[in-house]
């Protein structure tokens, strides 16, 4: 399997997916070391000076105004792990962590959060050898994913639980070791630099991502099926009638529908089984137009956040600055997902009405239920009972989730 290139620019939710859930390593671009290289200067300066930087000389959240001193400050990446790595939950699974991995180390190529470069070569050498650091689920409010963050760099540090590339489980050390890789030693910022980032939401967000463009591309050929078995009319995906209102998602969905149903003999005059069609027919192209608008609005944000960084503090290189900010909090993110989520279950009702309308006779002249006359069989109709059982379940899925204030950091 070739090796993903990753230079912390050009990351894609379907390169990222497909190397998550493959078993493949990766391989650095010099470009994004040499970055990591220019700014670790800048840290390795404000440490040697005193200069007050956030979670490098000085304590994290409310602690950010008390310096620390040179015995603290030894050992403080590590304490920052130690302290953060308490996810609770089923453990996660492995292509989720291959992908808050790939996430992490394409972000730390962008040369922002001031780590070493030997974080990001040590992270490529796990990757390289499919080791998968254990850690449960839970633990992400949203603002830096760092509990669940810091459970996957406490594998890394050899005090955690990983699984090899046969699955067996075992102490993270032992597993390392096996492998030829020592567990890795902290300098001060690797540790806050492995915690705090928005790696689990930005690499869970690619793969649900990835899933719904598959699944809305079989949804389009579907609806398409639909249409050739209904002998359905196509006046809805006249694009004069979508230029009367020329909603960009529609046009995106349109485009698709009349690409797939290219050289249908439903395009002939008097081909069309109606006039005007139930609505589940008519207004595909609006229920699937939302769920494209969703899709196309999900895209940047998500591969913003697998290209973009999400530290704080970050080392600016242009200006030799280390400042403070509030990257890791993924609201945009979660917006843009839930959007497509929201759009989902539409697209779910609008399939299940589809498949209604296919079994009834009244509608389509064919026999009830898709059965073979005189069978004595009710067909497809058992089906529907389990696709509307799923899209109760899509449903659930959707709800929007509470927006809980943080009662715990400053």
């Amino acid at each position: 399997m070739a090796k993903l290139l990753l230079d912390g620019t050009g990351l894609t939710v379907e390169a990222l997916a497909s190397a998550a859930r493959g078993s493949g390593g990766v391989t650095l671009a010099e470009s994004g070391l040499a970055r990591m290289r220019e700014t670790r200067a800048l840290i390795d300066h404000a440490i040697d000076n005193r200069i007050p930087v956030y979670g490098v000389t000085t304590g994290l959240g409310a602690r950010s105004s008390e310096a620390l001193d040179a015995e603290t400050l030894a050992g403080f990446s590590l304490q920052t792990i130690r302290g953060r790595a308490h996810a609770a939950g089923d453990p996660m699974p492995r292509e989720t962590v291959r992908a808050l991995m790939l996430s992490r180390l394409n972000t730390l190529l962008t040369g922002y959060s001031g780590a070493r470069p030997h974080v990001a070569e040590y992270l490529a050498a796990v990757l390289d050898a499919n080791l998968v650091p254990l850690a449960g689920g839970l633990g992400s409010i949203g603002g830096g994913d760092l509990v669940i963050n810091a459970t996957v760099a406490l594998a890394l540090i050899g005090e955690g639980r990983m699984t090899g590339p046969d699955g067996q489980e075992g102490p993270a050390a032992d597993m390392l070791r096996a492998a030829g890789i020592e567990p890795l030693k902290l300098a001060p910022r690797d540790g806050l630099a492995l915690a705090n980032h928005t790696g689990f939401s930005a690499g869970l967000g690619a793969l649900a991502l990835d899933g719904a463009l598959t699944g809305f591309a079989a949804a389009q050929a579907a609806a398409c099926l639909t249409m050739e078995g209904f002998r359905a009319n196509l006046t809805p995906l006249d694009p004069r009638a979508l230029a009367a209102k020329p909603l960009p998602g529609q046009s995106l969905a349109a485009d698709a529908l009349r690409a797939l149903l290219e050289g249908s003999p439903l395009w002939q005059p008097g081909a069309a089984r109606r006039l005007q069609d139930p609505l589940s027919l008519r207004n595909t192209v609006q229920i699937h137009g939302g769920t494209a608008a969703a899709l196309a609005n999900a895209r940047p944000v998500v591969e913003c956040e697998l290209n973009g960084a999400s530290d704080n503090p970050i080392a600016i290189a242009e200006t030799g600055e280390v400042i403070s900010c509030g990257a890791y909090h993924s609201t945009e993110l979660g917006l843009a997902l839930e959007s497509v989520s929201r759009a989902w279950q539409h697209l779910a009702m609008g399939l299940i009405a589809r498949i209604a309308r296919m079994m009834d006779p009244d509608f389509t002249a064919l026999p009830l239920f898709l059965a073979r006359p005189d069978s004595g069989s009710n067909g497809f109709a058992p089906l529907l009972k389990l696709a509307e059982d799923l899209a109760a379940e899509i449903t659930r899925a959707a709800m929007p989730q509470p927006v809980w204030p943080s009662i715990n950091a400053n």
